[in-house]
């Protein structure tokens, strides 16, 4: 490991220390890598996903996490 990532990672450990650190850091990354196979087999089948299909999927989370009010958006 390269001496300014594992300087960056000791001070961000925590009280966990640095090996909880990369085990966390690791273990986000294979959630990622399983993902991407998803997302892989899904576009294999189906297409590729568009950029309008994803932000209308953005939208949908955003409104989804939004205070309820009414039915008006949070602003961004």
């Amino acid at each position: 490991m390269p001496r300014d990532i594992a300087e960056a990672a000791r001070a961000r450990s925590g009280p966990s220390g640095l090996s909880a650190y990369v085990a966390a850091a690791v273990a986000r990354q294979i959630e990622r890598d399983n993902l991407n196979e998803i997302v892989q087999v899904a576009e294999a089948e189906h297409g590729p996903v568009t950029h309008e299909e994803v932000q209308a999927l953005r939208d949908q989370l955003h409104q989804a996490r939004a205070p309820h009010t009414g039915g008006e958006k949070s602003p961004a």
